[in-house]
């Protein structure tokens, strides 16, 4: 905050001095303050200066048009005076000016002043008199300028006046030393900001009657009562009945007259106000000065040129000026009998003979709107389009040059397990599409967006509120001034946990968090944990009941905490699925969109195929742009690429179905043009939220240059389930209630929508687009549900010429309703639809970490498909030894042999299949069929199978309890990630011994002997003793690792981990189960558990050959 004071008079600091010394009555001096005389006479004598212009200037002007013939003659004739030297009674001398005898400037012979009234009958023109010195310098002569136009005398006076240097005047100091004067001014940028645009002159220049007048009213009407902003006009009407009374119309007092208007609009715009002036302004030079003088301030100007025909003026003439000019009564007219020059490079020209007056406002608006006069904030999106919302540009990328240390950084940091639909978000965050945030959301983020679909934001720190968002929320201290900006944010961005997670980050002030494919994707700054209030959180976001809705599940299923912080991507977001090219962040699209040239955008969002009638919409939305002035209006269409629900058309065949309307061009009443559209998947996830989440939908694609949004019916609506309270198996959503609540939502700013319109199919030309109400019997519907159904039957073209009514019993499709080879792509997805081929929303594809002399086939990683199989062992259960044969480990039973499933950081749970021939790797699966990952949160270790051994249901512990039926699990509680089937020798520790739904499950706990800290952990002891709290924290996971996916607690059979030797017999007795299993004691398959049949067995290493 500035801090002001006085500014101090500029005088001899050296003289000051002295004085100071002089007076100081400490130091010897007389202490008379006679030096405050000295100071202040030059201010004194310069205000009674200053008085007298400002009287000699009110009395200029067309004055002489008052005075008589005689009179003038009289002044012409007075006799010239001589100055003679007169004492005074301080002894100084003053000379008496000699006034020559030509001149009407009219000065005393000797004082006092003339009054006033001697003063008003006849005229005086006030004038610097030229001063000639000669050899005695008490003697000087007064040369006035030829007096014979007075008009002339005051213009060369007043030019003589303006040529002189202002005084340095300094309004205010700050206290301290050497800091500069600006700062105790509001800087333009934070008044901008408070005002909410920035200031701006608009110099309307042209002939009477051109519309200067009728344009600037129309336009500050729209932009004070529709936009609310601060306008304000300067014109003859205001100005020559004030400031610019005392000019005529004379070549000077017309540039008098521009002058002064524009020192006006200067400080105005300064101001921040947007200035219309309307001025003839008829000389070139005089607006140079004006547009001069706004360029030495850093001001917007404008020229706007009115350029109108005279045969155009002369039918026009309101006010006869015109007509009275051709009869001769008025002489001297600009336009006519006067020059007026033309601008030369006017900013815009208005030719208000060829458009309409609203089409001459939208011109001028749509200019400032352009260029960013309408906002306060700084303009940071090319010309045309809109900022980010919340005026900031949000790429959370680390930068290049840091990536390596902000990699490093995250290993070192605790881990937060985000989901796949989790990930969307990060990248909706990351990439700017959710600006102004920075990170998963705050608690009290979470509220203001819950409660009242925006939030309070402070960009410019007008309140001091700059970083309120990124700041742990405080309940009991709140800010004097609240944040001045409201910005939409509807829908609730948050990262759930469990209790694990928050249990591990607690007193961290970063994290690193980590997908379900192990991948450290970012690091989360100053993490803010709070409760998961779901249910509050589902109400005031759904205002639905519905329980079998999928996001609503999607957030019970949620851990019982969130987890708020700002967040650093270190990579850019990739899914490798082939359609990485379509996804572009929201500064990258906004290149993209000034690339093409467009002067706005308009967005089209799409969860299904794009038919003709889709096309007729978005086609004739850009005509509708056009006919309001912007020259090229360019359409983003914009597949929605997160998360969806099952039933929605998958992500790949939207894309690559938009890729063929894109190629079709304008050749096909389905096709768009390509010169005039951009492709970009927008990487959201869908939570079917209907009106609330319409408006995320619309401001985050403001966020990428989108002034316009095209809204359809029930946009993110759905059916709600058969479950649903109200509307079972109906519309969650009224159909009108998406585009209503859209358009008057707050903080949704001056963003446009353009709703649809009914469309259907004309049978006459093949086309869709609006009925014709006359010919009803020539158009068909085509609904999205008739689509479907005609392309999983595999409908084919319709004749041209001959459209059917039921084109389902037809079992066609008329060829203007899709490209064709779109429609083909509709047809195979539908006709295929159970298949596993496609992409149904944004989730990564990664190459897992897979050892050497292995082998992978069926479905991507991630899927119930992928199958690990060794290239060195036929089975990785059977054939593998228990312990490892080769030096330096052969002999020590304490070592192992670890068959790795499950590496570090990966939650997709991975276990060999014991029926399957040749006992693969590949992932489990849910009741569902769905594949199954750890939810609780980012195991901390290595998991794996004991080879050789296996858990007998029949053998019964102290309490019970029969085995699991599977080998011996085995947990590596290393640092290294192991690959999946990799075979690692590993020192036993101790073991765990699990209930799990009422059967035993062992777990060894081992060290890896490759791990860099397998030299001092040999036991239990040790590894707390390097890594404590790692027991408690493996306990803690075993115990509850399955109620994230709403199953009860599993107990231990002791707190107390067993010891080596103890876990050492373990696998013996299991070990010895196996050699039963295989027949290697003899017995036979008869007397194994039931549960025992149909394990693959055939390997070499057990009942094989």
């Amino acid at each position: 905050m500035a801090k002001y004071a006085y500014a101090p008079l500029s005088i001899d600091e050296d003289r000051r001095r002295r004085d100071l010394a002089s007076n100081d009555v400490s130091s010897g001096g007389t202490g008379n303050g006679d030096y405050l005389v000295h100071e202040r006479m030059p201010l004194c004598v310069g205000f009674c200066v200053l008085l007298a212009i400002v009287f000699v200037l009110s009395r200029t002007g067309n004055q002489d048009a008052f005075l008589t013939q005689q009179q003038q003659q009289q002044q012409k004739q007075q006799a010239v005076i001589a100055s003679q030297p007169q004492q005074h009674s301080a002894g100084s001398t003053v000379p008496v000016v000699q006034v020559a005898e030509h001149s009407n400037f009219r000065v005393p012979v000797t004082p006092p002043l003339p009054s006033y009234e001697a003063d008003q009958k006849a005229k005086s023109t006030f004038a610097t008199p030229q001063i000639h010195a000669d050899d005695n310098p008490q003697q000087k002569e007064c040369v006035c300028p030829d007096m014979d136009n007075p008009d002339d005398v005051v213009a060369t006076l007043r030019e003589q006046a303006l040529a002189k240097s202002p005084p340095h005047i300094i309004e205010c100091a700050l206290a301290e030393r050497g800091e500069s004067q600006s700062a105790c001014h509001l800087p333009s940028q934070e008044r901008y900001a408070a005002l909410g645009q920035k200031g701006a002159t608009l110099w309307m220049t042209g002939c009477s009657g051109a519309g200067k007048t009728t344009i600037a009213t129309a336009l500050e009407e729209k932009l004070v009562k529709q936009y609310g902003k601060h306008v304000y006009r300067l014109d003859g009407d205001n100005l020559r009945t004030g400031i610019n009374r005392d000019l005529g119309f004379s070549k000077a007092d017309r540039a008098e007259s521009v002058r002064r208007t524009g020192e006006l609009a200067t400080l105005f715009t300064d101001a921040g106000v947007i200035t219309l002036v309307g001025l003839i302004s008829p000389y070139q030079a005089d607006r140079d000065a004006v547009r001069q003088r706004h360029m030495e301030q850093g001001l917007a100007f404008y020229e706007v040129f009115l350029d109108v025909p005279l045969e155009e003026l002369e039918k026009r003439d309101p006010k006869d000026q015109y007509k009275n000019v051709k009869a001769g009564k008025l002489k001297h007219f600009t336009c006519v009998d006067d020059p007026y020059e033309e601008p030369v490079n006017p900013e815009i020209v208005l030719r208000t003979h060829e458009q309409e007056i609203e089409d001459s406002v939208n011109q001028l608006f749509r200019r400032l709107e352009r260029d960013g006069i309408l906002i306060g904030a700084p303009k940071l999106a090319p010309p045309g389009l809109p900022n980010p919302d919340g005026d900031v540009i949000v790429d959370l990328h680390v930068p290049e040059e840091l990536k390596a240390i902000r990699k490093a950084e995250a290993e070192t940091l605790p881990k937060v397990l985000i989901t796949d639909i989790e990930l969307n978000w990060l990248q909706t965050i990351g990439e700017g599409w959710a600006s102004p945030l920075r990170g998963f959301m705050r608690e009290g983020t979470l509220l203001e967006t819950l409660h009242f679909n925006s939030i309070l934001t402070d960009p410019f720190n007008l309140t001091g509120n700059v970083n309120r968002l990124e700041r742990q929320t405080d309940f009991s201290h709140f800010p004097e001034a609240l944040p001045p900006k409201r910005v939409s944010m509807s829908i609730p961005i948050t990262l759930s946990c469990t209790s694990f997670t928050r249990d591990a980050i607690d007193g961290s002030n970063a994290v690193a968090l980590v997908t379900q494919m192990g991948q450290t994707v970012a690091i989360l700054r100053d993490p803010e944990v709070y409760a998961n209030r779901k249910e509050e959180i589902v109400t005031r976001m759904f205002g639905v009941i519905d329980f079998d809705h999928p996001y609503i599940k999607h957030i019970y299923a949620g851990g019982d905490y969130l987890i708020g912080g700002e967040i650093e991507l270190l990579e850019r977001i990739r899914y490798n699925d082939g359609l990485d090219k379509w996804r572009k962040t929201a500064q990258e699209l906004m290149q993209e969109f000034q690339d093409k040239g467009a002067d706005t955008v308009y967005a089209f969002q799409t969860r299904n195929p794009t038919h003709s009638g889709h096309a007729y919409l978005m086609r004739s939305a850009g005509e509708n742009l056009r006919k309001k002035g912007y020259e090229k209006p360019v359409l983003w269409l914009s597949p929605l690429g997160g998360w969806t629900k099952e039933d929605d058309v998958p992500l790949d065949v939207r894309v690559k179905q938009h890729e063929e309307v894109l190629l079709a061009g304008l050749t096909h009443p389905g096709g768009l043009d390509p010169e005039t559209t951009v492709m970009a998947i927008w990487p959201s996830p869908m939570v079917y939220a209907g009106p609330t989440e319409v408006q995320f939908h619309a401001k985050s694609r403001r966020s990428a240059g989108a002034s316009y949004f095209v809204v359809g019916r029930d946009p993110a609506g759905m059916k709600g389930s058969l479950n649903a309270l109200a509307h079972a198996d109906d519309d969650l959503y009224d159909g009108d209630h998406g585009r209503y609540v859209l358009q008057y939502s707050p903080g949704i700013g001056d963003m446009q929508m353009l709703s649809f319109v009914k469309v259907m199919y004309d049978i006459t030309d093949n086309v869709m687009k609006e009925p014709d109400p006359n010919r009803p019997d020539d158009f068909i519907s085509i609904s999205g549900s008739k689509m479907r159904l005609l392309a999983h039957n595999g409908a084919t073209p319709c004749s041209p010429t001959h459209i059917p009514t039921d084109l389902v019993e037809a079992n066609c499709v008329p060829t203007g309703f899709m490209v064709p080879k779109g429609w083909d792509m509709v047809v195979d997805y539908y006709k295929n639809i159970e298949s596993d081929k496609w992409t149904p929303w944004s989730k990564p594809v990664v190459e897992p970490p897979v050892a050497e002399h292995t082998i992978t086939e069926g479905g991507i990683f991630g899927t119930t498909k992928f199958v690990l199989k060794s290239t060195m062992y036929e089975s990785l259960w059977h054939d593998v030894p228990l312990h490892p044969t080769d030096y330096p480990y052969k002999g020590d039973d304490t070592i192992i042999n670890m068959v790795t499933e499950i590496p570090l950081h990966f939650t997709p749970k991975m276990e060999v299949q014991k029926e399957k021939a040749n006992n693969p790797i590949s992932q489990d699966s849910n009741k569902d069929g769905s594949p199954r990952y750890y939810t609780y949160g980012v195991p901390f270790f290595n998991y794996g199978l004991l080879p050789q051994t296996w858990e007998d249901p029949n053998l019964r512990s102290v309490d019970g309890y029969g085995g699991d039926n599977d080998p011996l699990d085995v947990i590596e509680l290393g640092s290294s990630q192991l690959e999946i089937g990799s075979i690692t020798p590993c020192r036993v520790l101790g073991e765990l011994e699990l209930i799990d739904e009422g059967e035993t499950d062992h777990k060894i706990l081992c060290i890896a002997m490759t791990d860099k800290d397998a030299s001092v952990i040999r036991t239990l002891e040790d590894l707390e003793r390097y890594k404590p709290g790692h027991v408690d924290r493996l306990k803690d996971w075993l115990k509850r690792y399955k109620t994230s996916d709403g199953k009860p607690e599993n107990t231990l059979a002791s707190e107390t981990p067993k010891t080596t030797s103890q876990a050492l017999a373990v696998i013996q007795e299991t070990h010895l189960r196996w050699r039963a299993l295989c027949g290697h004691d003899g017995t036979p398959l008869s007397m194994l558990s039931s549960k025992a049949l149909g394990f693959w067995l055939n390997s070499p290493g057990c009942r094989g050959d």
